[in-house]
């Protein structure tokens, strides 16, 4: 179980962006973030802007998924967790990076807040690869057999 949960977090940390999804009423909204995983402190942090509807939508209900994806290695990784946001400027200025200069004019712009994500459970996908998953499908389409296509796990953080 513990190698379970390292292996989510490396995958979280590998791959770096992820789908957020928030709760606007009945409706799903996900959108694409760069994640800044802590996984010393179990959290993932998130830069946001302060006039985005995903911090309105995560005040009314702060449970959260998050949705990351390698498809050129075939790694799948779904997280649920609460979320919260803030205006932690130390945690902003630690997390500034020249890629958030596309959305920012820098680390005290007053609109940047900090979201951030503590996981409840994850599962994730890990596969050999596309290639050795295709000629696994291929195999087990001829045998009538359920290709084994790597390593599935559902775990509690």
């Amino acid at each position: 179980m513990a190698d379970d949960a390292q292996r989510v977090w490396d995958l979280v940390e590998k791959i770096g962006f992820c789908m957020l999804a928030t709760r606007d009423g009945e409706d799903i909204r996900s959108r694409p973030m760069a994640a800044y995983p802590d996984r010393d402190g179990r959290v993932i942090h998130f830069l946001t802007d302060a006039d985005s509807w995903k911090d309105e939508e995560i005040e009314r209900n702060p449970n959260v998924g998050l949705a990351f994806a390698d498809t050129d290695a075939q790694t799948y990784v779904s997280l649920t967790g609460m979320a919260s946001v803030s205006n932690d400027r130390g945690k902003i200025h630690e997390l500034w990076s020249a890629p958030a200069k596309a959305w920012w004019d820098g680390p005290d712009d007053p609109s940047i807040r900090l979201l951030t994500v503590r996981p409840k459970d994850a599962q994730y996908w890990d596969s050999p690869g596309t290639v050795v998953s295709y000629i696994k499908m291929l195999a087990a389409a001829v045998t009538d057999a359920k290709p084994a296509l790597g390593d599935n796990a559902k775990v509690q953080l």
